[in-house]
């Protein structure tokens, strides 16, 4: 199925960075990574650095589905709000999981460091504005829920929203610890350097059946030549439901534009913004000067009728982010993913059932990068026997 629609801002500025051939003979290796987004790509460079051999496959051009949907705001904020994840699974794990995003953020700073270019990375902070007069009551109890936890976390009222954002909302929560990237650039920049270590890449080659054998797996594909492999990481995200045998998500669909070039930068600060209210609006800046915004989410029925929707869900964008900041906008870009949801806003990341050597990295919802960066370092360490204490957190059998 398609995973995006429209035209896609990533790919298009980018242009075709690296290319991989398709898979034509037999292959073996320590690890193969079914995807070849940024979630493969993270595992592959991982995986590699680690010394263990790797394969990847991809059913369509390596991160050309949701990677190049992504609008890729990197915030340790989860979709769910930590005051509502902790009844969900206890203050300890909460809170760990918040802290685990905010060290993901750290880890691709450091990543784009050794790579040709930044891959867009700026650090920056994320304004989480209150929707409502209820949801500014609800924004108390979160300031209370964080600063506890240890996280670094401004709570601001109606005044200070407006001076320092120039946005009007009854209040806010700012955090400094968040950043923006290139999800296309960093996926091909990773991919190609574990190539350099290695690793395979191949791409238009899907995975039609898996088969557990001795001492491992042997995947099969739709090209007549099959992967034998000691391990299996599934990274194709909602995809990965048919090698897992039971849905873990909620389809919905998101939508997002990108603007022409403002001058000056649109509001001080240039810092992430979303709102508290579900499904949220979100935006972000370019180093050109652009705004990327998204939202109106909705449930995914079918790619037809998201495509239909496209062009109603853009004018909303548009309008939306013209009546926050108080200007005019003019849409270069606009695009629709379908992602996967979870119950709790955490990613799925671990073995099959216990002892398995198939293994999920599943970063479903609005934090995919940063979960996926968690999932390449802690399945690297499961495989080399040094099992992360943290992983129970994301379970598949929560």
């Amino acid at each position: 199925m398609d995973l995006r629609a429209g035209r896609a801002y990533w790919p298009t500025t980018n242009g075709l960075m690296h290319s991989y051939p398709p898979l034509t003979a037999p292959e073996r290796a320590d690890v193969l990574v079914i995807g070849a987004g940024i979630t493969g790509a993270l595992l592959a460079d991982a995986l590699t650095d680690a010394g263990l051999d790797t394969v990847l496959l991809d059913r369509r051009d390596a991160a050309a589905g949701s990677t190049s949907a992504s609008t890729a705001l990197l915030q340790y904020e989860i979709d769910t709000n930590l005051v509502d994840l902790i009844p969900m699974i206890g203050q300890r794990d909460a809170e760990c999981a918040y802290h685990l995003c905010r060290g993901a953020i750290d880890r691709v700073r450091d990543l784009v460091q050794d790579l040709p270019d930044d891959c867009g990375f700026r650090a920056n902070g994320s304004l989480y504005y209150a929707s409502s007069k209820k949801d500014a009551r609800m924004l108390d109890r979160e300031y209370a829920a964080r600063t506890a936890a240890g996280l670094s976390v401004e709570h601001l009222d109606a005044a200070s929203v407006q001076a320092r954002f120039g946005i009007e909302a009854p209040g806010a929560l700012f955090s400094p610890d968040g950043a923006e990237v290139d999800p296309y650039r960093l996926a091909q920049h990773l991919l190609h350097r574990a190539q350099a270590r290695g690793a395979r890449v191949y791409d238009r080659t899907e995975v039609t059946r898996l088969d557990s054998v001795r001492g491992g797996f042997t995947a099969h594909t739709n090209r007549d030549a099959a992967v034998r492999a000691k391990w299996v990481i599934v990274a194709a995200g909602y995809e990965a439901e048919k090698f897992l045998g039971r849905r873990l998500a909620q389809l919905k669909n998101s939508y997002a534009l990108v603007t022409e070039p403002l001058a000056p930068v649109p509001w001080p600060e240039a810092c992430l913004i979303w709102e508290t209210a579900r499904p949220y609006l979100y935006a972000r800046t370019t180093d050109d000067g652009r705004i990327i915004v998204g939202g109106e989410d909705d449930d995914h029925h079918s790619p037809e009728r998201r495509e239909r929707m496209l062009t109603r869900k853009t004018r909303r964008l548009e309008h939306k982010i013209e009546q926050l900041l108080g200007l005019d906008v003019e849409v270069a870009y606009s695009w629709a993913g379908t992602f996967g949801e979870t119950k709790d806003g955490l990613a799925f990341i671990g073995p099959q059932e216990k002892g398995s050597r198939l293994l999920f990295a599943l970063g479903y919802g609005g934090n995919g990068i940063t979960y996926s960066v968690q999932a390449a370092r802690m399945l690297t360490g499961h495989i080399l026997g040094r099992p992360d204490p943290d992983m129970h957190i994301f379970r598949l059998d929560r």
